[in-house]
């Protein structure tokens, strides 16, 4: 059982592994489908030109050598003893079989890499795919990051995701069908959204007794299609307490093993338009622990078993 009030990934990878184990971020150079494979063009309405995720990532080197560079800083800084491999930016299932496979098995080849994470979308996940990805979860410790945001089919539509809420449950039965751990990532605070709306997107996470989840905070970026609509006074986003009462709320709805990734974000310092309290992410983590304790509640107390 977790020290804290819910299931925390990394302590559930230093319990299996022995060790504190960090992923390292690498760009491989992936397009996305919503831009029309490619990296130009607006994508998904929050989405930065680079992709999410892309922040200090140096894509222009191999994988290896990007392995290499985030082991020396992941060691320096936070004394990590071992690492995942995370292909973060883009839609990293977007490409051939045989060169999603020369890929991953570069990363897995380096230096204390015990395991992958793959981060795509539903709609970039083919059979044969979801095949490549079983072998590699039959023989290292694999999760499917998969993003989803939103199980409103309206609020897709308006940040332009380029599928809806079928597309991911499908693909996600998929998934699971083939054994593979998976992350689904949501964001709170959506335009349009009521607080009812997010957490009936909480209870389909709990209903599918998801493996893991990454709660974002949405974040506007300049230079997106979500930072113009920003400054034109037509997107709020919410503030501290709102987002901390949000997040205890989910947590308690979550089935009780399902592994939190993620509880916020901290978005790129010299890009973040708003909310600007998000820069302080250790302040509303414990918040988020100060609301539980105040609460006296945990993960899954509210869960609909």
């Amino acid at each position: 059982m977790s020290i804290k009030p819910y299931q925390l990934f990394s302590g559930h990878l230093k319990q299996l592994f022995g060790v504190r184990v960090h992923k390292i971020s690498v760009d491989a150079g992936f397009g996305c489908p919503n831009r029309a494979g490619g990296r130009s063009g607006p994508g998904c309405l929050f989405c930065d030109p680079d992709g999410s995720g892309a922040v200090g990532i140096e894509g222009q080197r191999s994988i290896t050598e990007q392995l290499g560079q985030g082991r020396e800083v992941m060691t320096r800084k936070y004394k990590a003893g071992k690492f995942m491999a995370y292909f973060q930016p883009f839609s990293n299932t977007l490409a051939p079989v045989e060169k999603l496979r020369a890929l991953y098995d570069e990363a897995l080849a380096a230096d204390d890499v015990v395991g992958l994470a793959i981060g795509t979308r539903p709609d970039c996940l083919p059979d044969e795919v979801l095949d490549l990805l079983a072998e590699y979860h039959a023989k290292t410790y694999f999760w499917l990051e998969l993003g989803l945001q939103s199980r409103h089919d309206r609020t897709l539509d308006w940040l332009k995701r380029g599928h809806d809420y079928a597309t991911f449950l499908a693909t996600y039965r998929a998934a699971k069908e083939r054994g593979l751990r998976v992350c689904v990532h949501v964001i709170l605070g959506l335009p349009g959204e009521s607080r009812a709306d997010m957490l009936a997107t909480a209870d389909a996470l709990a209903e599918l007794e998801v493996d893991g989840v990454k709660l974002h905070l949405l974040h506007v970026l300049r230079n997106t299609p979500l930072g113009e609509l920003y400054g034109q006074g037509k997107v709020e986003v919410l503030d501290q307490e709102s987002y901390v009462a949000l997040v205890a709320d989910v947590i308690e709805q979550l089935h009780p093993e399902t592994l939190i990734h993620r509880l916020t974000g901290d978005g790129p310092r010299d890009q973040l338009l708003a909310p600007l309290w998000s820069l302080n992410k250790w302040q509303v983590l414990n918040a988020i622990d100060a609301e539980l304790a105040r609460r006296g509640t945990r993960q899954g107390d509210r869960f609909k078993s």
